[in-house]
């Protein structure tokens, strides 16, 4: 039995405006039951029961509530205003219990059958890789198919279950969870900085071989330091459309790069990479998990991305 608050409208009615009644979440499927169907008799198929059963929950509900809400006769049933207000909100209660078991259900339940996820090549390789590896270990049940691409997939009607996207969101009826945001830095190798000139100012770079990721159009850098703001427009010595690529190039000792703070550090750490203009670099980038617009997420898809969450914090944001 649950208490529940019903306001029940109607000229029949007033003396029952706000009252407070015990009524079991059964009497309230009885009754939708039968409006909906129209008849003791269908409603009692609907429920796998008996037609006298359902007529005694009826009735019971009537002496307890003190209305009537439907009116008889041997040949015709209908709703009273007050019925029919009390099926409204019966429903809308039914349905957010429902509601409410479903969202329990889909969380405790275990993720399991094909999660099918997309994520940029290279943040994939590097990032991506591990969470799914997580994710498998913990949860045998569940196997993975993974495309890592640089092209927006079209996961509805391809359908992706997850897309890790990194970069502003298109607008879309589609859903998503910030996971975090990339930072960056200019790195150079060691080696290069000692033939070089040194870079005090972003006006430096001028006299330097530059090394950028140009996926598209013109190469350059927009630059920022707190509020001031810097382009560099300058031809680069090399121009790639992987960013691996140009952190292999500046390993090498060909030039300056801007990279991701998470790509970096390792070679940072090791002596590779020396950072260059500490207090400027590009504006941090969001990075998302995208995933179809639904009511309640399959627990396999809610499980991948709380991990993807989780592992971008310990991940990227604690290397930083």
């Amino acid at each position: 039995m649950t208490v529940v608050r019903l306001l029940i409208m109607g000229s029949e009615s007033d003396r029952l405006l706000f009252m407070t009644t015990t009524v079991d979440f059964l009497e309230m499927q009885a009754f939708i039951a039968v409006v909906t169907e129209g008849s003791f008799t269908a409603a009692a198929e609907r429920l796998e029961t008996d037609k006298a059963r359902v007529s005694r929950i009826v009735r019971r509900m009537e002496e307890k509530l003190g209305a009537r809400l439907l009116n008889r006769s041997t040949r015709h049933l209908s709703v009273t205003e007050v019925g029919r207000d009390y099926f409204e909100r019966a429903s809308s209660i039914l349905a957010a219990a429902e509601a409410a078991e479903s969202a329990v259900a889909q969380r405790t339940q275990e993720p399991k059958g094909r999660l099918k996820i997309t994520a940029g090549a290279e943040f994939g390789t590097m990032r991506v890789d591990a969470w799914i590896a997580a994710f498998l270990h913990k949860w045998p049940k569940v196997t993975v198919e993974a495309e890592y691409t640089n092209r927006l997939v079209d996961i509805i009607h391809e359908g992706v279950d997850v897309a890790i996207r990194i970069g502003p969101l298109q607008d879309s009826e589609l859903s998503a969870r910030r996971l975090g945001e990339l930072t960056y830095g200019l790195y150079a190798s060691p080696e290069y900085l000692r033939g070089a000139a040194r870079v005090l100012t972003v006006e430096d770079l001028k006299r330097h071989d530059l090394i950028m990721h140009a996926p598209r159009g013109r190469p350059g850098w927009t630059l920022v330091n707190g509020e001031a703001t810097e382009k560099v427009w300058q031809a680069p010595r090399c121009a790639l459309n992987n960013t691996v690529a140009a952190m292999n190039l500046a390993l090498s000792g060909l030039g300056i790069v801007q990279l991701p703070r998470y790509m970096a550090e390792r070679h940072l750490a090791e002596g590779g990479l020396a950072i260059v203009l500490p207090d400027w670099a590009r504006i941090p980038v969001p990075v998302h998990a995208v995933f179809a617009s639904t009511r309640y997420m399959d627990p396999k898809v809610r499980g991948f991305v709380d991990l993807c969450r989780d592992r971008f914090t310990s991940d990227v944001e604690g290397l930083e």
